[in-house]
């Protein structure tokens, strides 16, 4: 059994966001995202692909289409396949949000 503990994916670049992978297969991947204050993940599209994003740590703001949220510990949303979505770290803590994506976009 492959078993993960979140508590130790966390590693920040002043430079730009790290993605850290936590599981993947032919099917899915599972990473966290750490942002710094400030940085984002600008927006963009996965015409085949369903993407999750919960937060692990801080709080920042999700847009999904037109949509935009602010969302804490604990919370998630959903972007599916065809719909633009985009993170922004608006705060002066860090932020870290585990993100699941399928089909893995091998």
């Amino acid at each position: 059994m492959n078993v993960a503990d979140l508590k130790n994916f966390a590693d920040f670049s002043s430079e730009k966001m790290k993605k850290l992978n936590v599981f993947q297969t032919p099917r899915f991947f599972c990473d966290v995202y750490c942002f710094e204050p400030g940085q984002e993940q600008k927006g963009h599209v996965h015409a085949d692909q369903d993407k999750v994003y919960f937060v692990l740590e801080g709080s920042g703001t999700f847009r999904v289409g037109s949509e935009s949220r602010v969302l804490t510990v604990g919370q998630g949303v959903m972007a599916p396949a065809g719909e633009e979505h985009a993170v922004t770290n608006h705060t002066s803590a860090r932020l870290r949000v585990l993100v699941f994506m399928t089909p893995n976009p091998l």
